[in-house]
């Protein structure tokens, strides 16, 4: 339940489509070809089959038809056999102008077409009988005005198979059309949404007309990586300066480092200050469903880049295409992927390969990249942007402050020496946790607390105010917590204690939070410091209950990945010697016998076992003072380091550096009286040899 502050990772392009309401850029210039064309002129046949296959009159009954009929206002009657006896009436031209009828009449909207029916029955049942009725109703009428009755065979045309075969092609074309429309859509350049434009470069072009408004000045640290960048860009700008001494500047350089360095903004402060083009796109946007997209993409984006030489090419994440080649055992499962990274090492460094193109790329995965991407030629430098450490960390919250309302005594300085192993985005998050703190409480202005609160709440988690803990169980949570706030006050090289809580926060019922030292090498007594101080918490628990319980498993891992560290990887033991079993892929595996094996358990076990005696020990003479600090964080829940200095007095890390304080000035004036002693000397050498 020990907790630090130092963690492990974790982890507009604005668009240049031109105006078409803009006459001044338009004029002059042919319309393009667009799909939705095809879909229009589609629409217009289905209209004009429509008007020409369908009805164009309106619908009576048989009564209607008979009455017509016998006051001679039809001229002739057409019934269709072949569709179900369907009957078309045509009237004659006086009847046409009769007012009953002339709202229904239509003139043909087709030039040189017959005249179409009026009205029509959509059935007249058996022909031979529904001739005989219209006999009967004309029958009291003069020869010449009496209608006849024709039987046509004219069927449909939209009955005919061809036209349904025709009808289902066209419907399945146009769902097909618009599905691989958006599996191919989003794409960059010009027709990167249609289906033929699916191996289109998705890169993003950021030039004159798309400026990028992020500078170097809005990266905070990384100095040696913006240097080596900025020599890129100074290259860019100032060619001559290189080229007079016969330099050539690289053809690639690989961003590399933790989640959250900044090696994205570093690529954004490049597009902002280079003044060639620059083309940005991830890695992913290679990878597609079908096969030869990827290589064809990369071609795409090769062939824009040379056309805009000198230019950049940036590619973040690059290793979602870049894995190193043959090393899945699964056939055929790699080969996509493996054709899209031939091409892109052909295009980098290959046969036919122009200058003029610069490729920037990005990943915190450098371990399982290919060797040949790697390569001198292609990637000629390697940029490591390493998490910031205290004067980076200082210039990074001045970055990120500036738009925050903050109090005007705020130490930026204790800010960055609280937040050791956050990385860039941690403190720009912290930043904006700390606002949203403040705001909750209605505060008018952004406090000290408010960021210490918002460093509890990344490292630790939500706080739980709601978690039902018993009497019995939040005690042994305090005995526990005191454990490893006692230890670690006793022991010299542990980290200096911050504070100790017994407020659940996240998954953890409680949590000691140390500041641990900024130091680049850790020796074998710091080591076991540090176990001896995890261990402290069950410890407290054996000496004071007698009984241990399942809080300390997140102890348990920490102490024993640090004794397998220090017997297996760091050489830090003597049984096991000068002998590490660590590769470069960060796992752990067994390139030894047996014997090894089992010699290697036993000194972890040995190891783990030792620190916690001696925390027993540590807590056993100090048992009094442990009670006495459980009790008091269990009155006030978080305690600090000066209320455990009350109790304990100075630290054993404070008495160390006060001591060896003391006896710097003694070693810094003997090391001058040697200095001056030697200098006498060889005057006085001179002086004899003249």
């Amino acid at each position: 339940m020990s907790q630090e502050y130092n963690k492990s990772d974790k982890t507009d392009n604005q668009n240049n489509t031109p105006n078409p309401f803009d006459n001044k850029k338009n004029k002059g210039k042919k319309p393009k070809f667009n799909s939705l064309w095809i879909y229009a002129i589609l629409a217009v046949v289905f209209i004009l089959i429509s008007v020409l296959g369908g009805s164009s009159g309106n619908k009576i009954d048989m009564k209607e038809l008979l009455k017509m009929v016998s006051k001679g206002e039809v001229e002739s009657i057409d019934v269709d056999i072949a569709n179900g006896g369907r009957a078309e009436v045509f009237l004659t031209k006086d009847a046409k102008k009769l007012k009953d009828h002339k709202n229904e009449v239509k003139e043909n909207p087709f030039p040189g077409g017959t005249a179409p029916y009026t009205y029509y029955l959509s059935s007249v049942g058996d022909y031979e009988y529904f001739n005989t009725q219209i006999e009967n109703a004309q029958s009291n009428i003069d020869v010449e005005k009496r209608a006849f009755v024709n039987p046509v065979n004219k069927g449909n045309i939209w009955d005919s198979p061809l036209v349904t075969l025709v009808i289902y092609i066209v419907i399945f074309g146009l769902i097909w059309m618009f599905i691989m429309r958006r599996m191919g859509g989003g794409a960059g350049g010009a027709g990167g949404s249609q289906i033929f434009s699916i191996g289109k470069s998705k890169a993003q072009l950021f030039d004159k007309d798309t400026k990028v408004n992020v500078t170097f000045k809005d990266v905070a640290g990384l100095e040696g990586a913006k240097e080596e960048v900025m020599e890129i860009v100074d290259f860019l700008k100032n060619p001559k300066k290189y080229t007079n001494l016969g330099g050539k500047i690289p053809k690639g350089a690989l961003l590399v480092g933790p989640p959250g360095t900044g090696k994205t903004l570093l690529a954004k402060a490049v597009a902002g200050e280079a003044d060639v083009p620059f083309f940005s796109l991830s890695g992913s946007d290679f990878v597609e469903m079908f096969v030869g997209v990827g290589a064809s993409r990369v071609r795409d984006l090769f062939k824009q880049a040379k056309e805009k030489a000198p230019c950049i090419i940036f590619i973040d994440e690059i290793d979602a295409i870049g894995r190193a080649r043959g090393k899945n055992a699964m056939q055929g499962g790699n080969d996509e992927r493996e054709n899209t990274l031939n091409q892109l090492l052909t295009e980098m460094d290959g046969f036919g390969t122009d200058t003029g193109v610069i490729m920037l790329a990005a990943t915190n995965r450098a371990d399982i990249l290919d060797s040949a991407l790697l390569r001198a030629g292609r990637f000629d430098r390697q940029i490591y942007a390493d998490m910031p450490d205290l004067n980076e960390r200082r210039e990074i919250f001045d970055v990120h402050l500036k738009p925050i309302k903050i109090v005007k005594d705020l130490d930026i300085d204790f800010l960055a020496r609280q937040t050791p192993g956050f990385s860039g985005a941690d403190i720009a998050n912290m930043c904006n946790e700390a606002a949203l703190i403040a705001a909750r409480h209605d505060k008018k202005v952004v406090e000290k607390q408010d960021f210490l609160d918002a460093v509890d709440r990344i490292v630790g988690g939500l706080e739980k105010k709601n978690k039902i803990i018993t009497p019995e169980e939040k005690y042994a949570i305090a005995v526990h917590e005191a454990g490893h706030a006692t230890v670690s006050w006793m022991c010299e090289f542990a980290h200096p204690l911050v504070k100790v809580t017994i407020v659940p926060r996240g998954r953890s019922l409680g949590a000691a939070w140390y500041l641990p030292n900024e130091r680049q090498i850790t020796r074998t007594e710091e080591m076991l410091d540090e176990m001896c101080a995890t261990l402290g918490g069950r410890a407290a628990e054996k000496v004071v209950f007698d009984k241990i319980s399942t809080g300390a498993l997140n102890d348990l891992e920490k102490v024993t990945k640090q004794a397998m560290a220090m017997v297996s990887i760091y050489g830090l033991n003597e049984a096991i010697g000068n002998i590490s079993y660590y590769n470069m892929d960060n796992s752990f595996s067994k390139p030894f016998s047996e014997k090894q094996a089992a010699l290697i358990d036993g000194e972890i076990k040995k190891l783990t076992d030792e620190q916690y005696a001696r925390a027993i020990s540590i807590l056993s003479e100090n048992k009094d003072k442990l009670l006495k600090l459980a009790d008091q964080l269990l009155d006030k829940e978080v305690i600090f380091k000066e209320d455990v200095e009350k109790i304990f007095g100075m630290s054993a890390s404070d008495v160390a550096a006060k001591k060896y304080k003391e006896e710097v000035p003694e070693v810094v004036i003997e090391a001058k009286s040697e200095v001056t002693e030697v200098l006498e000397e060889e005057d006085t050498k001179e002086k004899e040899s003249e």
